[in-house]
């Protein structure tokens, strides 16, 4: 059976055209903010376990000057002259002070976002004004009960943990024009990680037509 000339290939361009949309609305940095004992790191390495087949995400490696640091999350230990080595040689595109040091995003983001993925990334709520207006950027907060927070950081051996509880209860609000959803992250891992899944997918897909 012959094929009319005037629909031949025409559906393999239909499906390479709504591929390329899906692409292109995937393309921002989501940035992962939240109080300490809000369980990020949990939640996030638990979502890039479950999203690691799906090209559309990159979870982001920060790159931390402490070459101690043991935490739960896959980051890149630097000792502070390598760090500042780095920084000075415009390999971060993000750079900021927290607790117990700086941190910092790799320039590499840029090319994944030019290449349509969403970046993934775990960073202070003071850096979102400033990483928006060099990125397309949506925002998720993970966030708990102050109780929660107060039990969790006694548990990570904070002596001012019902202070610091109370003191991160007070939320700061996102920068005006940044979309964001907001996890809550009060029962167990399993549960917070679907809650995240779920919002990094519907930001990822926030910008599909129709």
């Amino acid at each position: 059976m012959r094929r009319d000339w005037r629909t031949r290939g025409h559906a393999p361009r239909l499906a390479n055209r709504k591929w390329r949309a899906a692409r292109d609305a995937s393309d921002m940095l989501i940035l992962v903010v939240g109080p300490p004992g809000a369980g990020k790191d949990t939640l996030l390495e638990g979502a890039r376990q479950q999203l690691a087949g799906d090209l559309r995400f990159r979870f982001v490696r920060r790159v931390i000057d402490d070459p101690r640091d043991k935490r739960i999350e896959t980051h890149e230990p630097l000792d502070p002259v390598a760090f500042r080595a780095r920084q000075l040689a415009g390999a971060f595109a993000l750079v900021w002070r927290g607790p117990g040091g700086m941190y910092a995003i790799p320039t590499d983001i840029a090319i994944d976002i030019a290449q349509g993925r969403a970046v993934v990334a775990n960073v202070a709520r003071t850096l979102v004004a400033e990483a928006a207006a060099r990125f397309p950027v949506r925002g998720i907060e993970i966030t708990a009960p102050p109780e929660t927070i107060a039990r969790r950081l006694t548990a990570m051996g904070r002596s001012d943990a019902v202070d610091a509880a109370r003191r991160h209860a007070r939320p700061i609000p996102m920068p005006p024009g940044i979309a964001h959803d907001i996890v809550l992250n009060d029962g167990t891992v399993a549960h917070g990680v679907r809650l995240l899944v779920a919002a990094l997918i519907r930001a990822a897909e926030a910008a599909l037509p129709g």
